[in-house]
């Protein structure tokens, strides 16, 4: 009787593993490159963004038997990926005042993609912006998420998605329209291409 009761248990635990392994093989296919694309957009780097991907995806295999498909993981991965931004975050503000090195690492290749892509002026802006309003953004625009699933990823009410993204939105474009990017940058547009919507829904936008 014993025999088999750890018969099962080892079948238990064998059948877990499995769940735990294709539930990460179908992440990974498809969300790793978003994963750190949103890390380093919101520590504004990219030597850490990759590490920071993997921890999260790492929390997720622990936590495996928590979710049936790779959807249901989704957003607790991106969860996971801002709270360790934020951890990165407050390591780089203790090292920031210390003295710097004397010479400073070179861009990484995702860095250097990044900020072709949305602009060394855009990120400058967002850099300067709360650290609440800039993930609102980021995950507004980047990410292209709704109200509901920003609200998932921060752990704050839709109210407050509204909130943080208005003041985001208008702060940045404030710093934009003193620079020559058009603040339409904020919606992955070219220069001069029409303005993103107010994404408190008062002028449309997702829900």
């Amino acid at each position: 009787m014993s025999v088999m009761t750890a018969g099962r248990i080892v079948a238990w635990d064998t059948d877990r593993v499995s769940h735990a392994d294709e539930l990460l093989e179908a992440l990974y296919a498809g969300q790793w490159t978003r994963m750190v694309r949103l890390a380093a957009l919101l520590l504004r780097a990219s030597d850490q963004a990759e590490e920071i991907a993997q921890d999260a995806f790492v929390q997720i295999y622990k936590r495996a038997n928590r979710f049936d498909t790779a959807d249901e993981a989704t957003g607790y991965l991106r969860t996971c990926v801002v709270n360790g931004v934020r951890s990165a975050q407050r390591h780089r503000d203790v090292v920031r005042r210390r003295p710097p090195p004397p010479d400073a690492a070179p861009d990484g290749p995702e860095e250097l993609a990044v900020r072709a892509e949305t602009g060394r002026t855009v990120l400058a802006a967002l850099d300067e912006l709360p650290q609440r309003q800039r993930e609102v953004l980021v995950l507004r625009y980047w990410s292209e998420l709704s109200e509901a699933e920003i609200a998932e990823s921060l752990g704050i009410s839709k109210g407050a998605v509204k909130s943080h993204a208005h003041r985001g939105v208008a702060a940045l474009r404030g710093r934009l329209n003193e620079s020559p990017l058009n603040d339409s940058t904020l919606d992955g547009q070219a220069p001069g291409a029409s303005a993103p919507h107010d994404p408190t829904g008062q002028e449309g936008g997702r829900p």
